[in-house]
């Protein structure tokens, strides 16, 4: 079939394998069209931490949450370096990647369950729904997986590693869904199938000869999800701007809007200064740390949305949290974000720079000081206001001297 018929029909086609090469490689509206499924995911992950966190359920929440972003990110992250490598765009393709969407919804419909489940001190874990949701998701990934071992065959080792790893890892879930263990005892069991989530990539790219996955492609799809995850933000802040909008547009409603705004732009701001695609088309092997990391950022940034949200049940006087308990619920993620990405940072430029330090430093006095004013009974809206400072610390320290790293960094690929 011809270039030209290939972009207006959808015909089943090899799984020959991406050119890791190939230039002008971007996202696809396919793969835009199943990020939305996750926009869902994280969307109620939030929303149940917000709760969580406002009826005083904060050790409980922050678990649940933290083994949500996992369930969440590990689903996203599975498909889309498998799509950096084996997009056919052909209609099995497509079709598997929507029946993968059904499977996001379906896990997201069992997120509420099993916060619930936790925050209550129930006797197991309810994770009857969210493993439902993975069998549907895990399935179609196998298919992905076995159509690729089967056309590529200079891959096939690598191709039936994934499956082999993804088989026995939901095997796994479905033994700790249908087992009556106690909470913490089934949180300690999770061990195990995470490290054969964790163990199997690992074992395909380094030992089995890898996957042709596309380093810029890939940094821009981590980039769209970062978008995304940044939408949280944005949900909160109308979130609280709701909670004063009986009072019609003050100096409240202005500062809180630019708060949350500030606070969503400067992260946005300071994550796109990385310049992670040529890092990672010179230094493949430093994927693992750079995909895996990213449950992180993504969890982090999530979870400023959640505080947000927690924000405007305090103004609402929903929230069983006092003022600084509020405030805390927005500081900690912030906290969170600035020390993932900085770790981060250096991981994947195996470099330090006593420049990042310092930003680091003038990071914590911003993130400090609005606890301390939340103390003082300083009103909510000025404690947000001075923490929406603390990503532009990062901004404005990488648009005056951090680019000279950066340029450094870039020179030293050649080497």
């Amino acid at each position: 079939m011809s270039d030209a018929q290939s972009t207006v029909r959808h015909r089943r086609r090899r799984m020959g394998g991406r050119d890791p090469h190939e230039v002008h490689r971007a996202a696809t509206p396919l793969e835009l069209l199943f990020d939305l499924a996750f926009v869902v995911a994280f969307g109620t992950a939030a929303n149940e931490l917000a709760h969580a966190l406002a009826e005083d359920h904060v050790g409980a929440g922050v678990v649940a949450f933290c083994f949500a972003t996992f369930g969440v990110s590990w689903a996203w992250i599975n498909f889309t370096w498998f799509a950096s490598a084996y997009d056919t765009d052909d209609w099995v393709y497509r079709l598997t990647t929507m029946l993968q969407m059904v499977g996001v919804l379906v896990f997201a419909l069992g997120l509420k369950p099993m916060f619930i489940s936790v925050a209550e001190h129930a006797d197991t874990l309810d994770l009857d729904v969210m493993v439902w949701g993975y069998v549907v998701m895990r399935a179609a990934m196998m298919l992905q997986w076995w159509r690729a071992g089967r056309h590529d065959a200079s891959r096939r080792p690598a191709c039936r590693t994934y499956i082999v790893s993804i088989g026995i890892a939901q095997v796994l879930w479905c033994v700790l869904a249908v087992t009556d263990f106690p909470v913490g005892t089934t949180f300690a069991l999770l061990a195990i199938p995470f490290l054969v989530e964790i163990g199997g990539p690992f074992l395909a790219e380094t030992r089995r000869g890898g996957t042709p996955w596309h380093a810029h492609h890939v940094a821009e799809r981590y980039g769209l999800m970062v978008i995304i995850c940044l939408g949280e933000g944005m949900i909160g802040t109308m979130v609280t701007l709701s909670a004063l909008s009986a009072e019609g547009l003050t100096w409240d409603v202005g500062l809180l809007a630019l708060s949350g705004t500030a606070l969503t732009f400067g992260i946005w701001w300071s994550y796109f200064a990385v310049p992670t695609g040529p890092i990672l088309h010179a230094r493949r092997e430093r994927s693992f740390g750079f995909g895996y990391g990213h449950m992180a950022v993504f969890g982090s940034i999530v979870a400023i949305g959640a505080g947000l949200h927690v924000a405007g049940y305090y103004l609402e006087h929903h929230s069983e949290l006092g003022l600084v308990g509020s405030v805390v619920s927005v500081v900690i993620p912030v906290a969170a974000f600035v020390v993932v990405f900085y770790a981060g940072y250096a991981i994947l430029t195996r470099s330090f720079d006593v420049f990042h330090l310092v930003l680091v430093i003038l990071s914590a006095v911003t993130i400090v000081v609005p606890v301390l004013m939340a103390a003082a009974e300083v009103d909510l809206t000025w404690c947000l206001l001075v923490l929406s400072l603390t990503p532009w610390v990062t901004v404005v320290g990488y648009e005056t001297v951090g680019w000279k790293h950066n340029s450094e960094v870039l020179e030293a690929l050649d080497d």
